[in-house]
């Protein structure tokens, strides 16, 4: 079967940082993790080309070489991925889809005339979509409320990836979750017991990056890495003698809960395998909508001296934080900036709430009514698709300017000069090559931040610091830098694509004010006029 493997464009958002892929030369952040898992489920007899969109696009005789199209998506692709749904009906191509956005949403690839849907986690519905095949049917749905045994998973086709277009190379460990966030659709998707390979199931996935000669970053994308801690612990013991071996290959990025803080040899082990980024889901300061989210994880020790005590033992935090939740109070969004400040969190990941079908929250506001129509749910530049218990507008206004204020670029310096300062400098002997990327890379934040910006003498003094000081941590210094380019810009379009939103909704409300009014109209009419 020839198979034609995508993977949709993704837009601008906080995780495309496309402005720092520019500096470095490179073309998209992560690799495709799902597709290349699901290549290597299918039939070895079958001709397989795969394209991430965000890299490359399949050509026109890509696409009348194939019999099969097979296409994974997350919800913030939902545009490209129907048009290449209906591009492929048009052709005459058997069209399948799967991924967290179909199985989310099914309707929206049913209605866009996918004939497979393969639902759900794929080590269960693969092998229903090839017997289905077999038979000869033409369309099907492939769900399973089964969860997969992680250890029969196999290891991803990274061989059909470019991989020198990305900053990072994805693998996983585990899936799912044991806490309830409300908001949240890790366990509508993947269940509260986390499910983990074997370590060696892991050094296997690594090693092939290994051999392929991979030296950048190498983000370990689970739902919670630390969900089960005790396998957690055991992947780790064996993975710290692996990466000292190989003189500690790649940079380690990955997700964990901030109950992390209460485990120090937890925090102990991850330092020392190598792991340097840890995104962690903060969310607010707030504790009275962290209570009302479900998030009791956050309530039971200090934010803001877990943050401090995590950074200090050696992992850089990257936050998740959201405006937006009931009974939030006003003043939330400065709340928040101060937060990451008192944090020094480089980058906070920070949006306005959209409630996810299917979760917690989604069936709460539904049955309140108060889901809005019309309003996607995908990324920072979107205003929230329910109606919040205070204004609209209060709240957009209030994010736009706390996110501009995070990502003023001298802010961004400072904030991340106290990070590495306060971290303990501690990094494996690495003998990772320093490439025509890297140097692309700090070249021109040479430029751009220590010459044309008003951040030139912090960027050369604190540099200098740094490499006296905390020489292990350069590397990750100089890239964090690199990333506040791509913050430095898209504060433009989010702040452009809000504002533009918040004008759609008050031009709304007065036509709805005008059809109940119709003696309104005479007062505008005179009052354009003038």
């Amino acid at each position: 079967m020839k198979t034609l493997l995508l993977w949709p464009q993704m837009p601008n958002s906080f995780w495309s940082y496309q402005e720092t892929l520019d500096l470095a030369g490179l073309r998209s952040t992560n690799s495709p993790l799902g597709l290349i898992t699901i290549a290597a489920m299918l039939p070895q007899d079958w001709e397989i080309r795969l394209f991430d969109r965000n890299v490359r696009p399949e050509t026109a005789a890509d696409w009348d070489w194939c019999e099969l199209v097979i296409i994974s998506a997350m919800i913030v692709q939902k545009a490209d991925f129907c048009s290449l749904i209906d591009r492929g009906i048009k052709l005459g191509k058997r069209v399948a889809v799967g991924g967290p956005f179909p199985t989310s949403i099914p309707a929206v690839a049913q209605q866009a005339g996918a004939h497979y849907l393969i639902l759900d986690e794929g080590e269960c519905t693969i092998p229903l979509f090839l017997a289905a095949l077999e038979r000869g049917e033409c369309s099907g749905i492939f769900r399973s409320a089964q969860k997969p045994d992680l250890t029969q998973t196999p290891i991803p086709r990274f061989d059909l990836l470019d991989v020198d277009a990305y900053l990072a190379m994805t693998v996983q460990f585990s899936r799912g979750c044991p806490f309830q966030c409300e908001f949240c659709d890790i366990i509508n998707l993947y269940g509260r017991k986390p499910r983990t390979k074997t370590p060696a199931q892991m050094l296997a996935e690594l090693e092939v990056l290994y051999q392929m000669g991979w030296h950048r970053y190498v983000f370990l994308v689970d739902d919670n890495f630390i969900g089960n801690k005790r396998n957690a612990k055991v992947f780790l013991r064996e993975l710290i003698p692996w990466m000292e071996a190989r003189n500690y290959p790649f940079i380690l990025i990955t997700e964990a809960s901030l109950n992390l803080a209460e485990d120090d040899e937890l925090i102990e082990l991850m330092v020392k395998a190598g792991i340097t980024i840890v995104f962690m889901g903060i969310e607010t300061p707030d504790t009275d909508s962290l209570l009302g989210i479900h998030k009791i994880q956050n309530t039971r020790q200090s934010l803001l001296e877990s943050c401090h005590k995590i950074t200090r033992k050696g992992l850089q935090i990257m936050s998740g934080f959201i405006m937006g939740f009931d009974n939030e109070r006003a003043g939330a969004g400065d709340r928040i900036r101060t937060f990451i400040e008192a944090a020094n969190i480089p980058q906070g990941q920070f949006s306005l709430l959209q409630a996810l079908q299917n979760t917690e929250m989604w069936q709460r506001l539904e049955r309140e009514g108060r889901l809005t129509e019309g309003l996607a749910t995908v990324h920072q530049g979107a205003i929230m698709n329910f109606i919040p218990t205070r204004p609209v507008a209060e709240i957009t206004t209030e994010y736009i300017d706390a996110f501009w204020q995070i990502y003023e670029p001298l802010a961004y310096l400072k904030r991340t000069f106290r990070c590495f300062m306060m971290m303990n400098g501690w990094r494996g002997k690495s003998r990772r090559p320093i490439t025509a990327h890297e140097v692309s890379l700090f070249s021109k934040l040479c430029w751009k931040q220590g010459v044309m910006r008003n951040t030139r003498f912090y960027f050369w003094w604190q540099l200098l610091v740094i490499t006296i000081f905390k020489p292990q941590l350069l590397y990750d210094y100089i890239t964090t830098l690199g990333v506040g380019e791509h913050f430095f810009n898209y504060r433009y379009e989010v702040r452009a694509q809000l504002e533009r939103q918040l004008a759609e909704i008050e031009a709304a409300k007065t036509r709805d004010s005008l059809a109940e009014n119709p003696d309104l109209s005479l007062v505008y009419d005179i009052a354009g006029k003038k």
